[in-house]
């Protein structure tokens, strides 16, 4: 159950803009790259203009990213405030599978394969993490963004599996449906924090 937060007033909203990076480089297409610092694409670096000119009525009063350059890079285009990096809003860290195509993963790793694609966020990865430690770090992070900008309108610039987190916690979502949430890239969602609970606002844009 989502308690209402005590340090959130009751006369004041607190509005998070979830933000996917842009499409990386071509290099990182087919690959399993959590980790792997690729940076955007020419359409990647329109996606991230567009999303600016989606937000260019807001009033952000801050900026936070992924230290990962195609998060660091969309976030840089979305304003001119400075770009607050926690690493803990980095994606999943594969381990053994960063860099791997999904071929080569079904073909060396068949038994993580199969458990990845079947139930995802149950797996291990071998020298990485798995989605319960990545979710731990993420609320952490969010906890903290949000208590030091409450009643303010905050961005988030990150990556799929980071936002999916975000908006399954909002939701209530149990772990097993954390993948019916869409995140296309540079998508632009939005959680309002009003009397202490959240609400999705905007998902997927």
């Amino acid at each position: 159950r989502v308690r209402r937060a005590a340090y959130f007033p009751m006369d004041r909203v607190t509005r998070i803009w979830l933000i996917r990076h842009g499409e990386p480089v071509a290099e990182a297409r087919g690959r399993c790259y959590g980790s792997m610092d690729f940076g955007l694409s020419d359409e990647g670096r329109a996606q991230a203009a567009r999303a600016a000119e989606f937000l260019r009525g807001e009033e952000i009063a801050a900026v936070y990213a992924s230290p990962l350059c195609r998060a660091l890079d969309t976030a840089r285009v979305l304003c001119e405030l400075p770009v607050r990096v926690d690493s803990r809003l980095s994606e999943l860290r594969f381990g053994d599978l960063e860099g791997l195509g999904y071929g080569e993963i079904a073909e060396r790793y068949p038994e993580i394969y199969k458990a990845w694609m079947e139930s995802p966020t149950t797996v291990q990865f071998p020298n990485g993490e798995s989605f319960a430690e990545m979710r731990v770090r993420v609320l952490a992070a969010f906890d903290e963004i949000c208590r030091a900008n409450v009643g303010s309108s905050i961005a988030i610039v990150s990556h799929s599996g980071v936002n999916r987190i975000l908006l399954a916690w909002a939701l209530q979502m149990p772990d097993a449906a954390l993948f019916r949430i869409a995140q296309k890239h540079a998508a632009i969602n939005l959680i309002a924090i009003a009397d202490g609970f959240p609400s999705v606002e905007l998902l997927n844009a």
